[in-house]
């Protein structure tokens, strides 16, 4: 079988580009990926689109939540065997239309148009180079883990996004009354002795183990989204949508004058849907801080979502409170004895000589069990490690 189709012959350079496309949207992509691709277009052939589609999107695509983002690009990548060139060449297809456009996720529409966004006052040229380079060097990268979101540049703010995402968390667990198999557990597992015994006419070879089942922490992520924060509010969500996607329980909150439950929107799949779910949701974005109304309508209509003490509590806000500071230190009060672990993570920790002067941040600071840095993808790393260190020595 000859490579390429039959008016260009240049099949897998195409297919590079799509792979480059795919990265630029935030798939994950790397060489083994994209050469296995080309072995499983050779094995399917390029006569049917539906066949390579199907193909492609089994080696490449890993995550459920990039499968939708995948179809559309590989729709408006493969329509135009010019397209491919164009996008190569970082020109704006001139076969897609507005309106096409506007149905599509943003992240296609940003992997398929690497220049829209710009603001006139930055230089084109210097930014499209910044994009199109989503291998980058050593240096970018350790550049980009250290700015600080608040200083981003557009293009940079989008692909530290990106790059947040792939970025794991592990909150700690915590030892439950139901028991698992296991090699170091102290107890015997006889059902699983017996039905190993069946295999072998009933001669047990072999005595299984099952120690106590561990489990994640309840988690509840309480986001403040006024003025000042609004920049990193927006960054926080899609990372801890994505890197606690798989916690059983999980619950969201977000406050500016007032609580805003986010619970059921987190639920998406996709980041981009889970962000529009939250533009539609929320009333008060970019508005005014009043924590303690926010944390006293936490008590009387969500009381429930704090598990049995059990929960950690992540109160991401710079503590620039509004509100009264009685109402602030009753609402920290109830809050510090319905969880395990309050943390507090704040970005203006970034500054060497910060000190909590302002009444909402004197209070945080004295009721929070742990002060964490947030404000550049470093310390988003550190942040699982951190919260590990916190919750082992309460238990001491």
């Amino acid at each position: 079988m000859q490579l390429g189709d039959a008016r260009t012959g240049k099949w897998p350079i195409n297919l590079l580009g799509f792979a480059r496309a795919l990265r630029r949207s935030g798939v994950p992509m790397d060489s083994a990926k994209i050469a296995l691709s080309l072995q499983a277009a050779m094995a399917v052939g390029l006569e049917n689109k539906a066949d390579l589609q199907t193909a492609l999107s089994c080696v490449l695509i890993s995550r459920l939540e990039d499968r939708a983002v995948f179809q559309e690009l590989f729709d408006a990548y493969f329509k135009d065997p010019k397209v491919a060139n164009q996008l190569l060449a970082q020109m704006l297809p001139s076969t897609e239309g507005q309106a096409q456009a506007n149905k599509r996720k943003p992240r296609v529409n940003e992997a398929l148009n690497p220049k829209r966004g710009q603001a006139s006052h930055q230089d084109p040229k210097k930014d499209t180079e910044f994009e199109w380079d989503a291998a980058m060097t050593a240096s970018d990268l350790a550049r980009l883990r250290q700015s600080d979101f608040g200083a981003l540049g557009a293009e940079e703010f989008k692909l530290v996004q990106r790059l947040a995402l792939q970025i794991p968390m592990v909150l700690p667990t915590c030892i439950t009354r139901r028991q698992t198999a296991s090699k170091r557990g102290r107890g015997l597992n006889w059902p699983r002795a017996f039905r190993q015994a069946l295999q072998t006419e009933g001669e047990m070879l072999h005595l299984p183990k099952r120690g106590p089942r561990r489990r994640p922490l309840p988690l509840m992520i309480i986001v403040d989204i006024s003025g000042s924060m609004e920049r990193y509010a927006r960054l926080l969500l899609a990372f801890l949508h994505q890197a606690t996607r798989s916690y059983p329980e999980r619950e969201v909150m977000v406050f500016g004058t007032e609580l805003t439950r986010l619970s059921a929107v987190f639920q998406c799949a996709d980041p981009d849907e889970m962000l529009q779910g939250v533009n539609e949701t929320v009333r008060d974005f970019a508005a005014g801080t009043l924590l303690g109304r926010s944390l006293h309508q936490l008590q009387v209509r969500h009381p429930r979502t704090l598990v049995a003490k059990r929960s950690v509590v992540l109160l991401i806000t710079d503590g620039l409170d509004t509100g009264e500071s009685q109402e602030l230190e009753a609402a920290l009060q109830w809050l510090k004895r319905h969880c395990k672990t309050l943390c507090w993570l704040n970005p203006l920790l970034r500054f060497e000589g910060y000190e909590p002067l302002a009444k909402g941040a004197s209070l945080l600071d004295r009721y929070a069990d742990a002060k964490i840095a947030i404000h550049n993808l470093s310390h988003l790393e550190q942040l699982a490690r951190a919260l590990a260190r916190v919750v082992s020595a309460k238990r001491e």
